[in-house]
């Protein structure tokens, strides 16, 4: 964690709650190490498993429980299972995300289902174009990334999640929006700790409340003198109809935004970084043939997904693969276990960046396909270039003790110590 986050995540003088790590723990960080043996079994047994996922596990209900309300649980682990289930938006729907996500994000695209998700998405979608990603990229993403890594030259060592994939996602978030560099340490507390509703609903909603009190003003500003922002963009947004859009979409779509982006990037980069560190023949030929680069990134977010699992609501009686779901059931689509379903990868559990390309299920399918698949894919791709291009001979601390990959939820290295030639 960067000392400015760390400052932010300590909170006033004298807090010792730190949102980082309630966030962590309360996702199996520590927790869990290695999911893919269970998951594996999950599958063996049936393409949907039923019971709460947590409990498959040993873990205390995560978010799961907040949106089931006493209904039945289900797990899609299949790759087809997971497929099926995203492709059908009519039958397993988003709402549930209302009673959780819903109460501190406000009503965004994460709960909507079609038609409104897609007048939504539509209005908002100009901003992650690929075009857009060519503005993101020269003007925000290499000047940030370069100026992580400026402050380790000189040195012969670093950690790579404290020094660069924590904090640089969540600038070029803070960046892109328009907002002041100060104020990044209590933005990213209070996103995260609007993503820890299902542990502490008090702080998730004062969260929730203040980043609204601070995009008001912000957004009041931008309504009336634009700037070549994303804020502005979405002041001046409107959806197919021409309606404009509101203060809370935007509010909502910007508290969504700031997790989603910062959270899920950080932790995809760290988990290819970690996979490529650990494998030196890997790591070698990427660095000298980066032609290599997007399969590498997409094998990254194969082997190793940010974010393993979402949930969807059962509008209907339905099958899965065969299996019954009742209507207002839960299922938690794992996509994690769909990308490591060896009846469509072979050796699904070993990181191997040359294996044959095949769609991966990282970033969702169907309506609900991730709206920044494109930015993420730039900022890892920028961050992993200028990292062999500055830092010769960069490679694992070999003093580094038991480096991995943790959580269940969310996943990612918690350091990733390296060395290389100053």
């Amino acid at each position: 964690m960067s000392e400015e986050a760390q400052a932010g995540a300590n909170g006033a003088a004298g807090e010792d709650y730190d949102p980082f790590e309630v966030f962590d723990t309360s996702t199996g960080a520590g927790a869990v190490r290695d999911p893919w043996p269970v998951f594996a079994r999950l599958r063996a047994a049936s393409p949907v498993y039923e019971g709460m996922l947590s409990e498959a596990f040993g873990l205390p209900p995560m978010l799961e429980s907040a949106i089931s309300a006493g209904s039945r649980l289900f797990a899609a682990v299949s790759y087809d299972s997971v497929s099926q289930l995203l492709l059908d938006p009519e039958t397993f729907s988003s709402t549930g995300y209302a009673k959780a996500m819903g109460l501190v994000f406000g009503h965004s695209i994460l709960e909507m289902d079609p038609p409104e998700h897609r007048r939504y998405r539509s209005a908002l979608q100009q901003a992650f174009t690929l075009k857009a990603m060519e503005r993101w990229e020269n003007d925000i993403v290499r000047p940030i990334v370069d100026r992580r890594i400026d402050a380790m030259i000189g040195r012969d060592r670093a950690d790579l999640v404290r020094d660069l994939t924590f904090p640089f996602p969540l600038e070029v978030i803070s960046a892109m929006m328009g907002l002041p560099e100060d104020d990044l340490p209590k933005f990213h507390r209070l996103a995260v700790e609007l993503i820890s509703i299902s542990v502490n609903i008090e702080r998730g909603l004062l969260a929730s409340e203040k980043l609204r009190e601070y995009f008001a003003e912000i957004l009041a500003k931008r309504r009336v003198e634009p700037r070549d922002d994303l804020i502005s963009m979405l002041a001046q947004g409107e959806l197919e109809d021409g309606q404009k859009l509101t203060d809370d979409d935007v509010f909502a779509f910007l508290r969504l935004l700031l997790p989603a982006g910062a959270e899920t990037t950080y932790r995809s980069s760290s988990n290819l970084l970690c996979g490529l560190l650990q494998d030196p023949a890997q790591l070698e030929a990427l660095r000298a043939d980066r032609s290599l680069m997007r399969q590498s990134i997409e094998e990254g977010l194969r082997w190793e997904p940010p974010l393993t699992s979402i949930a969807r609501n059962a509008m209907r009686d339905a099958e899965l693969c065969g299996v019954p779901i009742p209507k207002d059931s839960v299922v938690t689509v794992c996509m994690g276990s769909a990308n490591h379903d060896p009846a469509r990868w072979d050796e699904p559990d070993r990181f191997d960046i040359f294996r044959p390309q095949k769609p991966h299920i990282s970033f969702a399918t169907g309506p609900h396909t991730c709206l920044g698949l494109h930015l993420a894919r730039m900022e890892t791709a920028v961050a992993l270039n200028a990292l062999f291009d500055r830092l010769p001979n960069l490679r694992l601390d070999p003093e580094a003790e038991d480096v991995h990959i943790t959580g269940l939820t969310f996943r990612a290295p918690r350091a990733l110590p390296v060395v290389f030639d100053a």
